[in-house]
């Protein structure tokens, strides 16, 4: 069956992969559908046809499928394949986050915050970066913890803040860190610790963290620290 197909393609063989999903994909599985569009979005044994593949997303939508919802709203986000419109995307991002797509609950989380494609809303976007955050997200657990540092949606919570930087930090996500190290260095939901800021702060910048880059090559040039 689809299993097959998806065998196929984590073993490399994208032309056997191809050749089942269309298969599977002609008689209507919303699954394969999905997986055969992504591979004509990026190109695997096949020309790269972005039309081809919102039309294969589009038609696993129509049954539902999660992760098809979620590639329409990229794709709507990004004009792949289709014209630019971000309102298009966020209604496909929520009806993704709807059906547990942890990135559609990032994405569609972001534009409450931002007010893109819809109205800003703090207060949804704390909530759909928790749903994220539950499934282990490391972008919502970082937006999260922002919002309450920053007290925008929820009542503001620095200890809150800190647990959540730090999840995103122990995922290794650059902006976990360095939003982790200025807790530490304001003494924020923790007790003050400028050693750990700037342990944190070297990881982000390792991980290529612009501001973090900034202040280690600040700290450098002042002779404060060697790097």
């Amino acid at each position: 069956m689809i299993q097959q197909a998806h065998d196929a393609y984590n073993r490399g063989d994208y032309a056997g992969a191809l050749a089942l999903y269309t298969q599977f994909a002609d008689a209507g599985d919303a699954t394969a559908q999905t997986s055969l569009g992504f591979m004509y979005q990026n190109g695997l044994a096949c020309e790269q046809d972005p039309h081809k593949a919102y039309e294969l997303y589009a038609k696993a939508a129509e049954q539902n499928h999660p992760y098809a919802l979620f590639n329409l709203g990229v794709a709507h986000a990004n004009g792949f394949g289709v014209s630019h419109d971000q309102f298009k995307a966020h209604e496909y991002f929520i009806q993704a986050a709807i059906r547990e797509v942890p990135q559609a609950m990032y994405e569609a989380a972001l534009m409450l915050e931002r007010g893109l494609g819809c109205l800003q809303n703090f207060s949804e976007a704390a909530f759909w970066y928790e749903e994220g955050a539950k499934r282990g997200s490391p972008e919502c657990f970082n937006n999260l913890g922002a919002l309450y540092k920053e007290g925008h949606g929820v009542e503001q919570n620095f200890a809150r803040a800190f647990v959540c930087f730090s999840r995103a930090a122990e995922a290794g996500l650059a902006e976990g860190l360095y939003n982790l190290g200025l807790m530490y260095d304001q003494g924020l939901g923790c007790e003050q610790n400028h050693d750990a800021a700037l342990d944190y702060c070297r990881k982000a910048a390792y991980k290529g963290h612009e501001k973090a880059k900034s202040i280690i090559k600040s700290l450098q040039e002042e002779g404060k620290i060697v790097f």
